[in-house]
Formats: C-alpha cells, structure tokens, sequence
C-alpha cells in the first residue's frame, strides 16, 4: 500500500493530543505522526473535516451486530457480518463472542473465526467463547441447559484456534484444580465471569493465570464487607475487567468507583454486543427465547438483561459522561487496554509509529464519520 497521510482533526497519539497534525500511514502501519506543513510532497492526503481522530476501537465481546447473532450463524458469512456492522461504529478489532452452547457449535465457531481470519476479514482479531463453563446460579440469559464440566476434550478445543487471539469466560469455582493453568499454558487468555466465586476461588484462580473479569458487576459475587466477592478481587488482583457502560447494566456511580479504584489501564470499555446494533431491528431470537428491544436495553421475557443494544462509539461518549472522565482515558480504556490483554498492544491500539493503521473519525459530538484498518479506509 502507497503511503498517505490522513489529517485534518485533532489527533490522539500515543495518549497526547496533536493539533494541525497528520498520521502517515504506509504499508498498513502508522509511520510517522507529524505537523501537517511536513506532510511529504507528493503524498496522497485524506483531509477530514475536523473533529479527532483517534486509535480504533477494540471490542472483546461482540455477541452479534447487523442483524446476525454468532451462535445462529457461526460461519464465516455470520463473522464477515459482525465485523462489518461494527466498523461503522469504529471498531476496528473484535472478537466474536459465543454464548454457552453445545461444543459441536464451538467448534464451528473457532472454524469459522480461524476461516475469517486466514480470509483476510477486516477486524477479527480471535474468539471470546463465554461459557458454558458458567455457574448456574449466575447463568443470566444464558440457557442452564448448555452447560458443562471444562473436561479434557472441551480444553482441547478451546486451545484449538490457529491464527488469532482466544479468550475463554468461565467460572473459576466450576473449573478444577489446574485446568485455567492448562488453559493459559496454551495460550488461552481466562476471563470470571457468571461466577459464585468467593475471593479465595479468586486468588486460586488467578494464582493458575486468569487475568479478566467479563462485564465487571453482573452475574458475579459482589463487595461485602467480610467477603470481597469477586468484584473485591477485581478491584484487588490487578485484572482487567470489561465494563459495558450502556446505562442499564451498571449505575454511573458503580461505574466512577471502578474507576477510582482502577483506572483507565485496568478498565476496559466492551459492548456485549446483540444482533440489533446496526439493524433496524426491534428484537431477536436467542434459542427459543424472545429478546425485545425495549428504551434502549435488550431483555427477556422476564425483564433479564440480555447483552446490550451499544456501540463502542456510543460506550466512549457514555463513559466520558457517566464516569466523568477525559476523552483521553476513555479513548485508552476503548483502544489501548483491550489491546493489551489480548496480548495484541504491540500492534493495536494507540496511534504511534510502527502500530497497525487502525483509526476512528469522530466529529465533535464523539459521532463515528469513518474508518480505517490497515491504513484502508473502511465502507
């Protein structure tokens, strides 16, 4: 690919603000960040008319989006359609996500992924497969009927992908002695989430390697003053903990207490997103459940949450809101923490030299207007 410089608003680079400057972008990678009276002459220039630009959004949990839920249409069309449905809200790396479901299907989902990935699908960065090694007594919408001891053959497979990023949600009181250090040992990333856990299974667990916390607060223990739960040990342990700041999963001001006690760097923005997000969509089909779309949140027929109607554009705009918080560190928390627990932050994001070209146009109300992969203007 030529090189071009992308210019024409604020840009957050390598977490500082640049006025009046461009990103160069040659052979899919950031090359230079400079004034824009230094853009070389004869370069292909993008102006953009103002607003910022920052690095792209990195969304570990996408459950579907434009009209397609994962678990229905693990292939590589249902994948294609994710990713695409989510660039247009400035995620430039996902991981589609798999709710508990039987292993024949997880496996058509990590084929599926492993397909996309070797196809050259723009944005798919590996596999979240969340359950169904969950605790039934914090199952949420998930159906208790799909799940399962993690045995030998489930760990096999879900070591199984070739050429992406996994990552495995489960609950580490179900799972036996030594198998997250199996797990991590083959390079699974291990992520609580649906969990009884006391602080003690938390420890044992993170002793084995576990490193996240899916959607910090729902379907877990929480804080009490004698025992910490798992909230307490995510604020303690030093995990990364995914936050889905929609309005309805989680209170502002559970939010702010997160956020003081781990900051930008811990915190990790996700959507948990369902196939309403870039459809027009009022409700789906999960299993043989109804999900309405209903002021803004995805329920069940008895008022449980299901995943959320967000975006990662709009999860940005709500935690500068909600948590009160500079763009910058909420920019961090979208980009540069997912990044990094997904063992990927030394290609993704933050826009410095040597990173992958992966940038979010936003105008000054924080509105997705483009983006681009690999330097390649996406749509």
């Amino acid at each position: 690919m030529s090189a071009k410089a992308i210019t024409g608003a604020r840009i957050l680079a390598a977490g500082r603000w640049r006025d009046d400057h461009a990103a160069i972008a040659e052979n899919g990678r950031v090359s230079a960040i400079v004034p824009s009276g230094e853009i070389p002459a004869g370069m292909a220039v993008e102006r953009v008319g103002g607003g910022i630009l920052l690095p792209g959004f990195v969304d570990t949990q996408v459950n579907g989006g434009g009209g397609i839920l994962f678990n229905d249409h693990p292939d590589i069309a249902g994948v294609t359609a994710i990713a695409a449905a989510h660039r247009a809200f400035g995620t430039t790396a996902l991981l589609p996500t798999l709710i508990s479901d039987d292993l024949d299907v997880i496996a058509r989902a990590i084929a599926a992924v492993e397909e996309a990935i070797a196809a050259g699908v723009p944005g798919v960065a590996g596999i979240h497969i969340e359950g169904p090694f969950l605790n039934p007594a914090k199952h949420g919408i998930h159906d208790v009927s799909k799940f399962r001891p993690l045995d030998a053959s489930a760990l096999d497979l879900l070591s199984s992908l070739r050429g992406g990023k996994t990552l495995v949600t489960l609950a580490p009181e179900c799972a036996a002695p030594g198998v997250i250090a199996a797990l991590v040992a083959r390079g699974v990333i291990v992520a609580a989430g649906h969990s009884m856990a006391s602080y003690a299974d938390m420890e044992r667990a993170r002793a084995e390697g576990l490193s996240g916390v899916t959607h910090l607060y729902n379907a877990m223990t929480q804080l009490g003053s004698r025992e910490p739960g798992l909230v307490g040990a995510a604020f303690d342990l030093g995990l990364t903990c995914g936050l889905i700041v929609d309005g309805h999963h989680v209170h502002p001001a559970s939010l702010r207490a997160a956020y003081r006690a781990k900051g930008a760097g811990e915190l990790m923005l996700v959507t948990d997103a369902m196939p309403c997000v870039g459809s027009s969509s009022d409700g789906f089909m999960l299993g043989n459940v109804r999900i309405r779309r209903e002021s803004g949140a995805l329920r069940g027929p008895d008022g449980t949450l299901a995943g959320s109607n967000l975006d990662m554009a709009a999860a940005l705009r709500n935690a500068v809101q909600m948590i009160d918080i500079e763009l910058a560190a909420a920019s961090h928390m979208a980009s540069a923490t997912p990044a990094k627990f997904i063992g990927l932050d030394g290609e993704l994001g933050s826009l410095k030299p040597g990173q992958r070209a992966d940038i979010v146009h936003l105008n000054d109300a924080l509105m997705p207007q483009a983006t681009w992969i690999a330097g390649e203007r996406m749509g």
